[in-house]
């Protein structure tokens, strides 16, 4: 309880610092004159705490603080904090994303995903991911559930069945497949260096 209370502040305080440099970023913006910046148009960023997404709304801007996904999801490229809610998905997240049905993260995941179905199949990612099925392209961290599939893994995957191209670190699981190693199955434990 008091590693996830700190994971919380943890993610509090990186949407404080994101958002004052989102504020530096457009003061900045704004004092230049150079023709090529004037003309382009400014990346909008969410300046309110929370977004709750009561319809589907096909662009929204990037968000920093709670997005409350109930019952539709947004399509934000960028989220820096909570996501919470049923089905939870973005181009990078930072934070922390607890959504009942599925968590979906395309390019940057950096925090701890819990859901049925979490996905970062095609991510790089640092961090956790706590779920029935769990699935990412590159993690650095540790996975947790019945599935876990990986590309490239340094960590630990623990569940029924753990399945990683490559994996420095090891698996706890009935069926434990890794493909580039010497031992590719090894029921109970499998360890790839």
């Amino acid at each position: 309880m008091k590693k996830m209370l700190s994971l919380a502040l943890a993610a509090i305080a990186a949407a404080s610092i994101r958002a004052q440099e989102v504020d530096e970023l457009e003061d900045y913006e704004d004092d230049v004159t150079v023709p090529e910046v004037a003309s382009a148009q400014k990346k909008q960023v969410a300046q309110w705490p929370a977004f709750i997404a009561i319809c589907e709304i096909p662009e929204t801007p990037d968000l920093v603080g709670l997005r409350i996904t109930i019952p539709f999801s947004t399509k934000q490229e960028s989220v820096t904090g909570f996501d919470v809610g049923l089905w939870g998905r973005s181009q990078y997240f930072e934070g922390i994303q607890v959504n009942a049905l599925r968590n979906d993260v395309k390019d940057q995941l950096s925090g701890i995903q819990v859901g049925l179905y979490n996905s970062a199949s095609q991510a790089d990612a640092l961090g956790i991911q706590v779920g029935l099925w769990n699935e990412c392209g590159s993690l650095n961290g540790v996975q947790g559930g019945l599935v876990n599939t990986v590309g490239s893994m340094t960590g630990v995957q623990a569940g029924l069945i753990n399945r990683a191209d490559e994996l420095y670190g090891f698996q706890l699981g009935v069926v434990n497949i890794i493909r580039d190693a010497e031992l590719r199955f090894c029921p109970v434990l499998n360890v790839g260096f």
